[in-house]
């Protein structure tokens, strides 16, 4: 990482939590549409549902791993918001198991419309294991959410055609993005993904920041390829909540630190989740983009310049070569 993303990275931490005043989504035209959203029963993911219930969406999925916690946020949903019951649905699906998210999206491509995603489930950990054959935080934050992505795609673009409005898909980001050691993605490596998999190489202290550095190019690069090919526009984007109050980062909530910073710089949780729903009525002008204190970002430098560009080209052919064995064929989704 150089000097200067870094100290962006500090600087945009410390303004947007201490300075700026989110908005509060509005949109009034949400009555026929239907979202999804992934880790919908806690955290970002259960105010971003939140608000979009609030708002009237037609239909919302909450997409959780475990459908018995899914039953008890929709319930305490439906009561904050007064909507209707048939207005919330709880599908299960758990982003660390490939035949879950295929049949998942198998499932989602029989709704009659689809107008949004919110990819919201991830992890933080600083524990090594291996979950279908990677590790397990490049698993769930980025092959598995570009897997039900372009299983989702035919089915978004599909509604796009009926109904005129794009879909959106959305991954929420981190402003630690700026400040990831890049040791792990040199492109003289042999692989990238091989090298993030090896336990005894590995630096699980910035694999979560590393993980959202890898949606970034894969956003970007979806996002120019899937334009590209004529077959209709689906809107890709990757906001950053910035600091909040959640349970995403557990294992350091223990830590005097942790604590001290949060009760000083964090944002509520319903405020972070105000910028992932803006990337849901996002227009687009944000494909392909990171976004901040809703509004398009431009990324660190080691996205933006020479060496970073060679990166995403490399890490985006191999995340297409791992998807492809998931899924044989999935690439002529783009």
């Amino acid at each position: 990482m150089s000097t200067l993303s870094a100290l962006h990275g500090v600087r945009s931490v410390l303004v947007s939590n201490l300075f700026v005043k989110l908005p509060v989504p509005k949109s009034s035209e949400l009555s026929n549409h239907t979202i999804i959203v992934t880790g919908a029963n806690t955290g970002l993911g259960f105010e971003a549902s939140a608000h979009l219930s609030r708002l009237g969406v037609g239909k919302l999925i909450m997409a959780v791993r475990t459908p018995a916690k899914g039953d008890e946020a929709r319930k305490k949903l439906l009561k904050l918001t007064g909507q209707p019951d048939s207005s919330i649905e709880v599908w299960p699906i758990d982003m660390d198991s490939y035949d879950s998210i295929k049949t998942f999206a198998a499932r989602a491509s029989q709704l009659p419309r689809l107008d949004g995603v919110l990819a919201n489930a991830g992890i933080m950990t600083e524990h090594f294991s291996l979950s279908e054959g990677n590790e397990k935080t490049l698993n769930v934050n980025v092959i598995s959410t570009f897997l039900l992505y372009l299983l989702l795609l035919p089915k978004m673009r599909e509604s796009v055609q009926q109904t005129g409005y794009a879909c959106r898909f959305v991954i929420p980001n981190s402003a630690l993005h700026y400040i990831v050691p890049l040791a792990e993605l040199e492109p003289t490596n042999p692989s990238i993904i091989g090298r993030l998999n090896d336990p005894e190489k590995a630096n699980m202290g910035g694999r979560y920041p590393l993980s959202k550095l890898l949606v970034i190019y894969a956003v970007r690069e979806f996002a120019e390829r899937s334009s590209a090919s004529g077959k209709g526009l689906c809107i890709i984007n990757t906001p950053n909540p910035s600091f909040c109050k959640s349970n995403l980062a557990r294992e350091a909530q223990g830590s005097r630190g942790f604590r001290v910073a949060e009760k000083l710089l964090a944002r509520s949780t319903e405020e972070g989740s105000r910028v992932l729903v803006h990337g849901l009525l996002a227009g687009p002008e944000t494909n392909g983009q990171y976004l901040s204190d809703c509004h398009v970002e431009t990324p660190a430098r080691h996205v933006t310049r020479d060496w970073g560009k060679q990166v995403q080209k490399k890490f985006f052919n191999e995340l297409l070569k791992q998807l492809e064995m998931i899924q044989p064929g999935i690439s002529s989704n783009i």
